[in-house]
């Protein structure tokens, strides 16, 4: 009984309509809104009304997949000829923004896919590996994972010992990654190595490689909904046009970091509307003292600073997918909205949390699995101090990190 009462409590009608108090709708054009709107309304249906059962189980719904290559929420900013949805990075943006406020997990598999499988793939492969693998990921047909954090190389990726030999016909991989969202379900992965030189190239390595595993990640208390693992190289064999040749070196990798760390910061704000949506509701249903908390001035307070930080970070959002459009955006740029919105969002997600009292720590609310979420999204993609750093380096010359 006890687990059908679960799932029936986690059908909780999704009433979410959107916040929006600048009226930042109106720099948008009319298909970023369907576009939009469209994303929105597979959330309610597909990830809403399962979300907290997933969440409570650890369960990754394999089957989103497909559905999120259906609904064109992989790799959207890459080209309709190889599968993509050819859409500006605005509309990306509000992609990631809308999956994220159904959950965070569900964007990181979203985001995994396009900026860090999709992307490389699309800027740095060769035209035969664009056909062979592109299509695919963007169906959902094949899912892909990013393989470059290691064990003991996070914030420092330079110091990765993952590792590819030439034998003649064939690259021989050694090492491990760890960290790794979709690789225990990832048809393929998108590898970096250093060679024989030291230099750093990517390489895409694929499920059913002999020595190549994915072993699982347990016992997370954030983004239980993801499929998170490793990725372990034991003399695997790659063959050579398997190699992404555009680009080698740290840069290459960082680029796709670049695409990745702009659609985080779009999806925060997803989810801090989403608790902000819901502190709203609950303080104006929820009565103490005779009248709903609501009207009391702490809990205003509380609501006028989210809805005020939600709002900055709207319009910030704007101005760098703006930047993106153009090609103007620097990585320090992208930075500092990463870092901005994804803090922003985690305080959000406390202060309603807060609001809710004792219901908030419960599954019929979103908060404490926002919030939770959240506690990775600072850390990964660049933790909240190594962007500091990115900041402080732009701001002085001076790279504080070497």
């Amino acid at each position: 009984m006890a687990d059908t009462s679960a799932v029936q409590q986690s059908m909780k009608q999704d009433l979410f309509e959107g916040v929006d108090f600048y009226g930042v709708d109106d720099l948008l054009t009319e298909e970023h809104k369907l576009i939009r709107s469209s994303i929105r309304d597979f959330v309610k249906k597909e990830i809403s009304p399962y979300i907290e059962d997933w969440a409570q189980k650890a369960h990754f719904p394999y089957e989103i997949v497909r559905k999120f290559g259906e609904v064109g929420a992989f790799g959207p900013q890459i080209p309709e000829e190889y599968g993509g949805g050819g859409l500006d990075y605005i509309s990306y943006g509000l992609i990631m923004q809308e999956i994220e406020r159904g959950d965070s997990g569900m964007r990181s598999t979203a985001s995994v896919q396009g900026s860090l499988v999709m992307y490389p793939i699309y800027k740095f492969g060769s035209e035969e590996q664009k056909m062979k693998y592109l299509p695919k990921l963007a169906s959902g047909e094949m899912l892909g994972c990013f393989g470059l954090t290691e064990p003991d190389f996070g914030s420092n990726p330079s110091g990765m010992v993952t590792n590819f030999k030439d034998m003649g016909d064939h690259y021989l991989l050694n090492g491990a990654k760890m960290w790794i969202s979709n690789s225990p379900k990832a048809d393929i992965a998108v590898v970096w190595a250093k060679n024989e030189a030291g230099r750093i190239h990517g390489l895409i390595v694929e499920r059913g490689m002999e020595g190549f595993s994915t072993p699982e990640t347990h016992g997370k208390w954030s983004l239980r909904a993801s499929a998170t693992g490793e990725l372990v190289f034991d003399n695997v064999k790659v063959p050579k046009e398997n190699l992404l040749p555009g680009k080698s070196g740290l840069g290459a990798p960082m680029m796709c970091l670049d695409s990745a760390r702009y659609g985080i910061a779009w999806g925060a704000v997803g989810a801090a509307m989403d608790c902000y949506d819901s502190a709203r509701r609950y303080a104006l249903e929820r009565i103490q003292f005779d009248k709903p908390i609501a009207s009391f001035q702490l809990i205003q307070k509380k609501l006028a600073e989210m809805l005020s930080e939600i709002t900055k970070a709207q319009l910030l959002n704007w101005k760098l997918g703006m930047m993106m459009n153009e090609g103007k955006a620097t990585t320090a740029q992208i930075s500092l909205a990463k870092r901005n919105n994804v803090a922003m969002a985690l305080d959000i997600a406390r202060e309603a949390r807060q609001i809710h009292g004792g219901m908030g720590i419960t599954g019929e609310y979103p908060l404490m699995r926002h919030m939770m979420n959240l506690e990775s999204v600072v850390t990964y993609e660049g933790t909240h101090d190594i962007h500091l750093l990115i900041l402080g380096h732009e701001i002085t010359g001076i790279p504080a990190f070497k």
